[in-house]
């Protein structure tokens, strides 16, 4: 089945996608249900908690706890998985366009790390300087810098060395056929139609905009790690954690597994690390008043804020 979001729509002006998130007018704050509604994700509630700890024999992040990691897609299938000792993997990302990563975007590799410490798997970390490229006002060598300096700060949360693989697109495209081949396949299985209806893009957008999905989609697919999985190894499961609005990307990576021969990826959804000025809009790298990055030193932080 599909994952298409549900016919009721979030308030009119309530815009949350991969490039903006803010409240809709007169709101206080982001309605995570309406979200929810409108992704067609499910709400984590006590009786996942209860089968996480029980799988794991550990008490849940206090992020889950504490419902920061709010939604989610599949997880069950995840804990199925864990279980039957069938093997799964990880991957999450970082979108670099500022010199270092701001608080809110240390959130999902946190939870991350927690996750790759109880379930002991590997994890793939995709840095998608190409997408920056085509978004922000960057040369592809700017771009490529920022993902080495945030990549510094992804290293320092202190993933298990041996089981964590951080790839610059710029750089894994050109060296890995079986990773082009997978966002081929991708970009086959989607229209142009499919494209705008699920990311907004105008016909003024560059195509490379409109071919992007299919690589942040592909990483999801194990038979782009060869080095990692083996070739032909279809059965293993991935789990992503990741700011919720990302999931526009991994509706359309859903949909097109199971035409590729592969599992659907589960996610697990946070909600947005608030910008300095109040809970309307998230903390952005775009807008360093709204933000408190992990190069600031003390003065500048105080000088912050509304």
């Amino acid at each position: 089945m599909a994952d298409t979001p549900a016919s009721d729509s979030v308030s009119e002006e309530q815009v949350v996608t991969p490039w903006v998130a803010k409240a809709g007018k007169g709101d206080v704050a982001i309605d995570y249900d309406k979200l929810i509604r409108q992704f067609g994700s499910q709400r984590i509630g006590d009786d996942l908690l209860q089968r996480i700890e029980k799988v794991t024999l550990q008490k849940p992040h206090h992020f889950l706890r504490r419902g920061i990691f709010f939604s989610h897609r599949d997880m069950h299938s995840i804990l199925d998985a864990y279980e039957a000792h069938k093997p799964f993997f990880l991957y999450t990302g970082r979108g670099p366009s500022s010199e270092s990563m701001h608080l809110g975007h240390l959130i999902p590799f946190l939870f991350t790390k927690y996750l790759q410490e109880v379930f002991d798997v590997p994890l793939v970390v995709q840095m998608t300087d190409d997408e920056k490229f085509l978004w922000k006002d960057l040369t592809v060598e700017e771009a490529h810098r920022l993902t080495i300096e945030n990549a510094k700060d992804i290293i320092a949360c202190g993933f298990d060395v041996n089981k964590t693989f951080i790839f610059s697109d710029l750089d894994y495209m050109s060296s890995s056929p079986a990773f082009y081949r997978n966002v081929l396949r991708i970009q086959k299985c989607v229209t142009v139609n499919q494209a705008k209806g699920i990311f907004g893009f105008a016909d003024t957008d560059c195509i490379g905009k409109i071919g992007f999905p299919a690589v942040q989609a592909a990483p999801a697919f194990s038979t782009t790690f060869p080095q990692i999985f083996g070739e032909k190894r279809k059965d293993i499961y991935c789990l992503i954690p990741c700011a919720i609005d990302q999931d526009p990307y991994f509706r359309m990576t859903r949909d097109v597994a199971p035409r590729l021969g592969f599992f659907k990826p589960a996610l697990l959804h946070s909600s947005f690390f608030p910008a300095l000025q109040g809970p309307q809009s998230k903390m952005s790298a775009s807008d360093a008043s709204s933000s408190i990055f992990l190069t600031d030193a003390p003065n500048e932080i105080k000088n912050k804020g509304p």
